[in-house]
């Protein structure tokens, strides 16, 4: 198989991309359809939604953090695996970042790079014939995509719809399906984004009704027809540097705490011949005895910190394996590795102790936007002066840094000047940074 492909955008986020995606996506694959979702940029929860909707694998494209190579194997294989990739675009279609064409973070870039036509979302709220003015405009903006159709997210009523039909029909888009107001289309969020879907009560439940929204609202077999052959650039075939693995045995935390790990990562660190084995910190379960590295993933440790700092036997094997062996945390992983975390409520709960920051969630302020970093020292994610690019996604506050020197040195894409990031002691290190793929010089 080689699908064709769609990519799912907005004019702006929070126009109902997500549901819409994950209807489409259920639907689909209701129908007998062997159905692939993709997500652009740095986002962990999207893809497991996909997963859920799909029966398959996600994955993530990032065209300001992922080279070239890795941008066509991801897209390559799910596309060999379906009939159809249904991909999901993040934010509106060209937010972006300053970098070269083609690599700005863009969703557009990642309708570029595959040839995938765009459906647009759009919600219609609070407009009628102007709503064909804004898909006007983003039909126009970037000559390498194509906008094959629109979605309209909640209308009000028969007569909104009819003005917004209207409005389409003089522009020459057609409008593929237009769903009602409907709170109950809604996924709980928190402050990340969406709950996960592993947390989420009654997923799958939630999954088929919006299957059953959209297949009422939308013509699926316009969908499909408008789905456009994958045409990767032949020179995004082939291989890429992949993330480099910590170890031939990874032990890696897997709970509701920790669970923000790309699905690129792991595959990369499994075709490199290593193996993952997972443990659970809120089980009170340490690290695998057997294992050679272990990596603390971010996700939602400052929900359960009281649970956390009471797993001893967790605290006292990740100890005993930082004495002989690497430890690395990300973001919440991080914030684990350090003396203490503050929740919300205020209390100080005491964390490993490996490294000496101390976090707070009392104090929030959001940190956001991609990386580059260079390494300070030799460690599990290459050696000393190699870069790797990523991100940072997080509302919980450094209070006190403490003595041990940086992992790494990280800079944005606006021109801030380069700053130190992280915590590094002997054999254990942390950030705040996401790695998604190694980088060129920085």
């Amino acid at each position: 198989m080689n699908a064709h492909g769609l990519l799912i955008a907005a004019p702006r986020s929070g126009s109902g991309k997500t549901t819409i995606t994950l209807g489409l996506q259920r639907a689909l694959t209701r129908r007998g359809l062997t159905v692939r979702g993709l997500k652009c940029g740095p986002d962990y929860i999207d893809p497991a939604f996909h997963a859920a909707a799909t029966g398959a694998p996600s994955a993530n494209l990032d065209s300001y953090a992922m080279p070239d190579g890795l941008l066509g194997r991801i897209a390559g294989e799910a596309a060999e695996a379906a009939d159809i990739v249904i991909a999901e675009g993040s934010m509106g279609l060209f937010d972006a970042v300053p970098g070269p064409e083609g690599h700005t973070g863009a969703s557009a870039d990642i309708a570029a790079l595959t040839g995938w036509p765009v459906i647009l979302v759009i919600d219609v709220s609070g407009a009628a014939q102007s709503v064909a003015a804004v898909a006007l405009g983003c039909k126009a903006y970037d000559p390498r995509i194509r906008v094959a159709g629109i979605i309209l997210n909640k209308v009000a009523s028969a007569r909104h719809e009819r003005l917004v039909r209207q409005g389409m029909e003089r522009i020459g888009l057609p409008v593929l399906g237009a769903l009602p107001r409907e709170a109950s289309l809604i996924l709980p969020e928190r402050h990340l984004g969406l709950v996960q879907a592993g947390e989420t009560a009654d997923l799958h439940a939630r999954l088929d009704a919006l299957a059953e929204a959209v297949s009422a609202a939308v013509d699926l077999d316009a969908v499909i027809a408008a789905a456009g052959a994958t045409a990767l650039p032949a020179a995004m075939g082939g291989d890429a540097p992949p993330l480099p693995a910590p170890g031939r045995r990874i032990a890696i935390a897997r709970d509701a705490a920790f669970s923000f790990v790309y699905p690129h990562v792991e595959t990369g660190w499994r075709a490199a011949g290593a193996e993952l084995l997972a443990f659970s910190p809120l089980k009170d379960e340490a690290p695998p005895e057997h294992c050679d590295a272990c990596w603390l993933p971010g996700g939602y440790p400052e929900l359960h910190a009281g649970r956390i700092a009471a797993a001893s036997r967790f605290l006292k094997g990740l100890r005993a394996f930082a004495e002989t062996r690497p430890v690395h945390g990300e973001c919440g992983g991080y914030m684990v590795l350090g003396r203490s975390l503050t929740d919300a409520d205020g209390a100080v709960h005491v964390m490993a102790g490996l490294l000496s920051v101390e976090t707070s969630f009392a104090r929030r302020k959001m940190n956001l936007g991609y990386r580059r970093a260079v390494l300070e020292a030799d460690g599990p994610l290459g050696r000393a002066g190699a870069t790797l690019t990523g991100h940072e996604f997080h509302y919980a506050s450094i209070v006190a840094q403490g003595e041990d020197p940086p992992f790494a040195t990280v800079r944005d894409p606006h021109g801030s000047p380069p700053a130190p990031a992280g915590s590094r002691r002997g054999l254990v290190t942390g950030s705040f940074f996401h790695a998604i793929a190694t980088a060129g010089p920085a």
